[in-house]
Parts: structure tokens; C-alpha cells; sequence
């Protein structure tokens, strides 16, 4: 299992150590969500912070962007060092857009992911299986940390596996919101590849809690 930690819920008052910890804890990922105070009630990190955690962690960095103009923030991130970047499909409702965008993204060598909120039908991913790297299913709304995990996205995940399959796609399934343990293991045994962790990961003890997660196997 990829785990991607995700740095809203880091101490930011003992930055360099909790860091040091996430590199070495086996995480692969490091999930950066940038959010603008309109798409979500929520306003987040800019660039500059990106360009920071790239000097301190060789992780990769998972860029999730819940704003209005995708497209903009795409391009500041792309240069700001990001090596995946995913958009929400209800942020640009227009299917030519959505793989232009995704193609800008990967034109600059990085991967480009598509999210939906918990209310959107997953079968909206159904035009995109091949034109993106991964697929991000939200099990809480986006714009804080901390929510409760909502259970359906279990039955998404595997709704959205069984679409990849049959469409011979190898992108990536990521789940982000309320991930523990216990969701992590409904997430894995529905088909997840990347689960997404912030406050069970820098609430505990951060090795602990990343190998718990990594040592789940997707069923499928």
C-alpha cells in the first residue's frame, strides 16, 4: 500500500522533527492540499511552502488542488516542484478541459490526478479511466482535516475499480478523509492503492502509524 501523509495535519510548531520522522517512516507519499477559500470553506498552503518541504523530504509530493481555477493553480504547482497534481472534476465541468489539463499536467513529466467529492457519481470518472494517472475518491468533504471516514466510499472504490479493470486502465486509486486503521483495511479490501493520512498519522506516533497502513494489501 503507497500511504501519503497528509502535511495539514502536521505540528507546524516542530516542523523538522515530524518531518524527519515521515522520511524515515516508510511513506512514500507526502499528500500537500492547496485550497483557495472558494471551491472549499478552507484557504491552505501556497507554492513557496511546496518549494520548502522539497528541499527537507525526498518524498513524493502529492499535490491535491480543491480550487475554482484549476487550471491556473495547476501551472504554479507544476513549477513549484509538485510530481503528481490532482484536480476536482467539479472544479472544471467541461470533459475537453479536464483532459487538457491532464495532459498539460503530465507534459511536464508529472502525474495528473482527477478527485470527486462524496455526492458525485463515480461513473463521472467513466470518460477519463486512460487519460489520467490516478483517481482520487474523497470519503469526507473536502476542505478540513479530522472528518469522520463515510463508509459508501467503500462501495465508490470498488465501483470504481471494476471500471479500471474492464477499461484495461493501471491508474492509481487514492482515498483521502478519515483514514485510520480500521478505513484504511475497508479502503484496502475494496481495491485502494494510496490511502491518504493525516491526523492518525501526526496525532501518534508517525512510524507506527505509517507501517500499520503500508502493511494493508488492496484485494484486487
Amino acid at each position: 500500500m503507497i500511504v501519503s501523509p497528509s502535511v495539514l495535519s502536521l505540528n507546524y510548531a516542530d516542523t523538522k522533527s515530524q518531518i524527519e520522522e515521515l522520511n524515515a517512516s516508510g511513506a512514500q507519499w507526502m499528500h500537500f492540499d492547496v485550497m483557495d477559500g472558494h471551491f472549499v470553506k478552507n484557504l491552505t498552503f501556497g507554492p513557496d511552502i511546496l518549494k520548502a518541504f522539497e528541499r527537507i523530504s525526498p518524498l513524493t509530493k502529492d499535490v491535491h488542488i480543491m480550487v475554482d481555477d484549476p487550471q491556473m493553480i495547476a501551472g504554479i504547482f507544476i513549477d513549484a516542484g509538485a510530481d503528481i497534481i490532482t484536480f476536482h472534476e467539479e472544479a472544471l465541468p467541461d470533459e475537453k478541459k479536464i483532459k487538457d489539463l491532464s495532459a498539460k499536467i503530465r507534459s511536464h513529466g508529472i502525474k495528473a490526478g482527477l478527485s470527486v467529492k462524496p455526492g458525485t457519481p463515480v461513473t463521472e470518472l467513466g470518460r477519463y479511466l486512460n487519460d489520467f494517472d490516478l483517481f482520487l475518491i474523497m470519503s469526507v468533504e473536502p476542505g478540513f482535516g479530522g472528518q469522520k471516514f463515510m463508509t459508501e466510499a467503500g462501495t465508490r472504490i470498488q465501483q470504481l475499480k471494476k471500471m479500471l479493470q474492464e477499461d484495461h486502465s493501471s491508474a492509481l486509486i487514492e482515498v483521502d478523509g478519515g483514514i485510520n486503521a480500521e478505513t484504511g483495511k475497508l479502503c484496502a479490501q475494496a481495491g485502494a492503492d494510496v490511502l491518504v493520512a493525516g491526523s492518525y498519522v501526526f496525532k501518534n506516533d508517525i512510524r507506527k502509524a505509517v507501517q500499520t497502513l503500508c502493511q494493508l494489501q488492496s484485494s484486487h
